[in-house]
């Protein structure tokens, strides 16, 4: 349980951090998976049970990790446009 915890610490730091800085994709993604960890503690404290809370948890980190290279992929791209604009 303290790991949930932690990770969701973790990841609604992350999240506020990223939408301080008006990065909506990464705080969305650091968002699902703190949303993610609260999943995960449902089933530790018996309100749902076992496969219905990683479930959906799986799905929300799944989410989130390709949100993650979304807006890796889209910030490389906004950074190299430039140089590919002035090449034409």
């Amino acid at each position: 349980m303290v790991v949930h915890i932690a990770a969701f610490a973790l990841g609604a730091g992350f999240a506020w951090l990223a939408f301080k800085r008006e990065l909506s994709v990464l705080g969305t993604a650091f968002s699902l998976f703190a949303v993610a960890e609260l999943t995960y503690m449902t089933y530790h404290l018996d309100w749902t049970v076992f496969l219905f809370a990683h479930t959906i948890a799986e799905v929300l980190d799944l989410t989130a990790f390709v949100l993650v290279f979304a807006a890796a992929v889209w910030q490389v791209a906004d950074a190299r446009r430039p140089v590919l604009e002035s090449s034409h």
